[in-house]
């Protein structure tokens, strides 16, 4: 087996997926792409990038792209994420993100594939008992998002015990910004993430963005969330896979976040700041299921990967994601 072994990204025309797609290709990975573009766009795959549309619990297809691409790892990113309507329509998500996650890991353990990193949550949490939130702490999902994907954990941690396949689960915090030569972005309309609508907003997409509550335990009384931004996520996938790679009879399971939070009031302001403008906020009730603060404890990752974040700079995130948003309207021609 090669030194970089060729590999297989589901979502890859996703936001996350694409971003990985981005950080593979950049540091000599062989690597190809599966989506079905229900939410991915096929723009957002680079030139010279082989791309399958198709559906990951397509046995037959993915036999002919393990054959035709030599496949010998995979960056599972494919799934649906909309906490709220994971509530209303569960077994959409149960059927999208543990039912072909299994057909997915069958596959790989079928065809001898060795390598298998899967894009996890920090949902897996539910309300932590503490935070900054450590992986050891009891995992209590409260909506089936989260559950969907702590079964896929589990199924991996089953599979890597009983056949030649290791994992690396990466339990992300709350993502965002853009890649930073602004080659692809969030792109989902009706996006829900704080700084994505924010920057819309910013940009007259929006007349306002919406804030879930003020009375939380924090030092404003808005909701504290952890941001990444997604090229140093991107990064952390790539050296969990040459870890796993140097280390064929180790798995993880990691957190992905800074370490550090950020107030709802805060991301506001620094949007204002960036965009030299200010931004109509309502105030409304809290969402179910928000708790106050979630912020991730990093130190597992930092101590087992070389992963050093290269953009931990709310303002940087957000001008990345603006930048983006302005590339999008060019693409779309809005």
């Amino acid at each position: 087996m090669s030194e970089k072994p060729p590999v297989l990204v589901t979502g890859g025309a996703g936001y996350i997926g694409s971003h990985a797609v981005l950080a593979l290709a950049d540091r000599g990975w062989p690597v190809a792409v599966i989506d079905n573009l229900t939410t991915g766009f096929r723009f957002a795959v680079p030139e010279g990038v082989p791309f399958y549309e198709g559906d990951i619990a397509d046995a037959e297809l993915l036999a002919r792209i393990f054959a035709e691409q030599g496949t010998q790892a995979i960056m599972h990113f494919a799934g649906s994420i909309i906490v709220p309507e994971s509530v209303e329509n569960p077994l959409k998500y149960y059927g999208n993100n543990t039912v072909k996650s299994r057909a997915l890991i069958e596959a790989a353990v079928t065809h001898g594939l060795e390598h298998f990193i899967f894009s996890s949550t920090a949902a897996t949490y539910g309300i932590p008992e503490k935070s900054p939130v450590r992986e050891d702490l009891p995992k209590a999902p409260i909506n089936p998002y989260g559950w969907s994907k702590l079964m896929t954990e589990q199924m991996l941690s089953d599979t890597a015990a009983a056949h030649p396949i290791n994992y690396c689960a990466l339990r992300y915090f709350n993502v965002a910004g853009a890649d930073p030569k602004a080659r692809t972005g969030q792109s989902t309309a009706g996006a829900t993430h704080l700084i994505k609508v924010a920057v819309e907003a910013a940009l007259g997409k929006r007349d306002h963005v919406a804030v879930f509550g003020t009375d939380y335990d924090t030092p404003d009384g808005t909701g504290v969330r952890d941001y990444i931004h997604v090229s140093d996520l991107a990064a952390a996938h790539v050296l969990a896979l040459e870890h796993l790679v140097a280390n064929p009879d180790t798995s993880l399971t990691m957190n992905c976040g800074y370490g550090r939070g950020f107030s709802v009031l805060e991301v506001l302001d620094a949007v204002d700041r960036v965009t030299s403008q200010s931004i109509e906020r309502r105030m409304g009730p809290r969402r179910a299921g928000d708790p106050d603060s979630l912020v991730s404890d990093p130190s597992r990752i930092k101590a087992t990967l070389p992963w050093r974040p290269q953009h931990d700079n709310l303002d940087e995130i957000v001008n990345h994601a603006l930048a983006w948003e302005r590339r999008l309207r060019e693409i779309r021609g809005d």
